[in-house]
């Protein structure tokens, strides 16, 4: 049996994540800041786990809770607060990164002794073409009108945090996803995809055995040249 977890998973992408997963065979266990907000995870047949990506203490004792892991979904994330440079300071950048960033590597960096573990472990962390300046320079793609800067900086971390995983750890496969324009409450459900298509890549990455790719950059059409 393959044990998952994935982070912020109460909701959204991540709730479907995990729903996907465990119809494909996985034990999946859901981390949510706040257990109430876990109804939806158990109904699905998912462990909701009380797990904060920026409180140290919490993520130890989450991944102390875990019996094993084979797959880590680093899928918590925030948009912040800031929309354009006239309401851009160091706090909103600090906030986004915070968790968007360290708080992917304080959950990796926890969970790596149990991936050293598994016959088969993958890491799959959920980025965003907007942190990829091609599409932020492309007219016709989504993310050009998107001004904002925090969150696209701190998704273009996750990119570079992934590649350089990869290269650090080859016995694993590790790799970034790009949902695409899904409807989530990020965008007030204004995007034009569901959260199924939103997850086609990251469930794609989380299912790959040990000849899949690694250090890779996918959405939900295939990989994503760099």
């Amino acid at each position: 049996m393959t044990t998952t977890l994935v982070t912020g998973a109460n909701k959204s992408l991540g709730l479907e994540t995990a729903r996907r997963l465990i119809a494909a065979g996985h034990t999946v266990y859901a981390g949510m800041r706040d257990l109430a907000s876990g109804s939806a995870a158990r109904e699905l047949g998912a462990i909701p786990v009380q797990l904060d990506v920026n409180d140290q203490k919490s993520v130890d004792e989450a991944i102390a809770s875990l019996p094993a892991l084979d797959v880590l979904v680093n899928n918590a994330g925030i948009p912040g607060t800031s929309w354009t440079v006239d309401d851009l300071d160091v706090d909103a950048m600090r906030t986004v990164f915070e968790t968007n960033v360290f708080g992917l590597v304080r959950v990796t960096q926890a969970a790596l002794p149990l991936l050293k573990r598994s016959p088969a472990p993958v890491i799959v962390n959920v980025a965003s073409a907007l942190g990829w300046p091609r599409a932020l320079l492309d007219p016709d793609d989504d993310c050009f009108p998107v001004m904002m800067v925090p969150y696209p900086s701190s998704k273009a971390a996750v990119i570079a945090l992934t590649v350089q995983y990869a290269k650090n750890l080859p016995g694993m496969r590790i790799n970034v996803t790009d949902p695409g324009y899904t409807a989530t409450d990020f965008n007030q459900h204004n995007g034009h995809q569901t959260v199924t298509e939103g997850t086609d890549a990251t469930v794609a990455l989380a299912l790959i055995g040990p000849e899949g790719p690694t250090g890779e950059f996918h959405d939900r059409r295939g990989r994503i040249a760099y």
